[in-house]
């Protein structure tokens, strides 16, 4: 019997109480368990346990007998005492703290045996919130495998012996005596609800704030330890205590919880649950194929949800962080404490995008919402991009559990996307700007094309203006001749009219009388040498003067009605006499001769004037 592992009788006998009674020892630690088997063996003067497993065939009370040999029920009232005092003074004042008013608390003594650890739990909670309070708010689940030690608890009655120690106050305001028993009030103990629970077999009671498991862990082995915790962390809300036994340890090197207390053995939950947890809190039996499938299955999930390099929260339909894998720990800094806290108690409900009104979209559509763009500043000052997707997460039957936030990191994307429209806005103005030179070539090839023509029409008009000047040139050389012919014609009328003019002045120097010629206009044209000595002007002064605003001796004014005459043709030969000053200041007597000059066709075009000094006047 020593080598129990390879004994099969004593395997046929595990496998039989597991189904006649629904209890699986094969997690119990094997040293343990066959040390109490063999005490009911020796008991009963049996050598091996096939003799053992037809005699539990034919007593079937026998099963009774070794549930007790085996599962003992060591309890008491305020077992511990400084735990007892450490719970109620600081684990359930935080606990009611955290509540509102009239939430309910559920606490969960597991392995509670005869009752005497849940009673200590409704009196340490009745002495924080008042006896009013823990009947409306609190509920208390006391379970066990051992249906005697069940029924006992549910009877609340108890002998003296078992208060040893417990203050007569507190013993006379929660029990009233029966004879030589003391029973818990039935106010109070209407709070408490006992059932039978297998830690191994069957689903934790969940949602609980407090969950005491006091020295039930030792008698396993390691592995179906590791089950069971996982199940009372699946058991607690987040921020839910743990109560421990002294003598167990493995509690302690467990992530999924925070070290409250670790000499009383008081724990904390500081994760939320994941759907590992929840497929250990439902395996049954470590040999079940498909359940150890799924819990597999479970942890490559939840490890491929932890490696994506994809940022993802989940949020649940109370509105808190319930999941944020690594990536998502890193962008937004969370911790553990984060998780399991309300989504607008943390930054990243508003920065980089409002997801509360988002979340509410999504949950009022029952479909997926999809930012895209969305900047993100990092811790470094780099600004990175990410399209935010949220997702309902919704059960078979439909009913929204919350939601999944995924931030896809599109920097990359963003940057190529950006430089394509910088390249397509660039190439818009290229071709913009190629089809203006296009267009301008063509109206510069236009241009020139008009401009050919003209020059071709200007070159036609050049030739025309060609022979048009070759024509003219001949007609100027023509007139050239005519002109040279005209010009030898007028040089020779000018030598005679120069010889006219020479003898001109000839006859009037040779004249002693001063002449003056002058048109109809009375301006000068003729003054002869014998007027300039008389009047002291020379020819070119007056030439061209009007005769009347000549200022010399000579009285003009007596001279216009005669000069009228004679330019009008009414008297000829007008004989003026007049007293006149010449240029010396001498007053001398003038014989003035007015007569009209002649054109060559008979008209009157002026006047002679002929100026004698009378000598015998002087």
């Amino acid at each position: 019997m020593s080598d129990t592992e390879q004994n099969p009788e004593f395997e046929k006998l595990i496998d039989y109480i597991k189904s006649q009674r629904g209890f699986d020892f094969s997690g119990y630690k094997r040293s343990t368990l066959l040390r109490r088997i063999n005490k009911r063996l020796q008991f009963l003067g049996m050598e091996n346990y096939g003799k053992y497993l037809n005699y539990l065939k034919l007593e079937p009370q026998e099963l009774v007998e070794l549930f007790d040999t085996v599962l003992i029920n060591v309890t008491g009232f305020f077992r511990d005492s400084s735990t007892w005092e450490y719970i109620q003074n600081q684990i359930v004042p935080h606990i009611v703290a955290r509540k509102q008013p009239q939430e309910p608390i559920r606490i969960w003594s597991a392995g509670c045996a005869s009752g005497q650890e849940a009673y200590t739990l409704a009196i340490v909670f009745a002495e924080v919130l008042g006896v009013e309070q823990f009947c409306d708010r609190v509920k208390i689940y006391a379970t066990d495998v051992d249906m005697a030690a069940l029924n006992q608890a549910r009877l609340a009655t108890y002998n003296a012996k078992e208060f040893d120690g417990l203050p007569a106050e507190i013993l006379e305001k929660y029990f009233y005596k029966i004879d030589n028993f003391y029973r818990f009030r039935p106010n109070l103990r209407r709070s408490l609800i006992f059932g039978r629970h297998d830690l191994i077999q069957d689903p934790p009671i969940s949602h609980l704030d407090l969950l005491t498991c006091r020295n039930t862990l030792m008698y396993f082995n390691s592995e179906t330890q590791a089950k069971i915790i996982a199940r009372l962390h699946y058991a607690l809300n987040t921020g839910g205590f743990l109560c421990m036994g002294k003598a167990e340890m493995l509690l302690c090197r467990s992530s999924s919880f925070a070290t409250v207390d670790l000499k009383r053995r008081i724990f904390i939950k500081t994760q939320q649950n994941t759907r590992r947890e929840h497929l250990y809190s439902m395996t049954q039996n470590d040999k079940n194929e498909q359940t150890n499938y799924l819990v597999s299955n479970s942890r490559l999930r939840d490890a491929a949800f932890e490696a994506s390099p994809v940022v993802q929260l989940v949020i649940n339909i109370k509105g808190q962080l319930a999941l944020a894998n690594e990536a998502a720990r890193q962008m937004f800094a969370l911790g553990t404490k984060d998780i399991g806290r309300p989504l607008q108690d943390l930054e990243l409900s508003y920065r980089p995008v409002e997801l509360r009104s988002l979340i509410d979209q999504v949950y009022a559509s029952h479909r997926s919402t999809t930012i895209g763009g969305v900047a993100w500043t990092n811790s470094t000052g780099e600004i990175a991009y990410f399209d935010v997707q949220i997702n309902p997460l919704v059960n078979f039957s439909g009913k929204i559990l919350g939601v999944s936030v995924v931030f896809t990191n599109i920097t990359s994307s963003k940057k190529l996307q950006d430089d394509v429209e910088k390249a397509n806005q660039e190439l818009e103005m290229a071709y913009e700007e190629l089809q203006c030179t296009n267009e301008e070539l063509e109206t510069t090839n236009e241009e020139l094309q008009s401009s050919n023509e003209e020059l071709e029409t200007t070159n036609e008009e050049l030739q025309s203006t060609n022979e048009e000047l070759e024509t003219m040139n001949e007609e100027l050389q023509s007139s050239n001749e005519e002109l040279q012919t005209m010009n030898e014609e007028l040089r020779l009328r000018s030598d005679d009219l120069n010889q006219a003019n020479a003898f001109l002045e000839s006859v009037l120097s040779c004249l002693h009388s001063g002449v003056i010629v002058i048109n109809r206009d009375l301006q000068i044209e003729i003054w002869n040498h014998q007027a300039e000595n008389l009047w002291g002007l020379r020819h070119e002064e007056v030439q061209g003067q009007h005769l009347m605003n000549l200022n010399i001796g000579l009285p003009v004014e007596q001279l216009r009605q005669p000069l009228r005459s004679c330019l009008t043709g009414e008297e000829k030969n007008i004989v003026v006499n007049v007293v006149a000053i010449d240029r010396r200041g001498r007053t001398i007597q003038c014989n003035i001769s007015c007569n009209p000059l002649y054109s060559a066709t008979k008209e009157i075009r002026g006047a002679i004037l002929f100026m004698e000094v009378n000598s015998n006047a002087s």
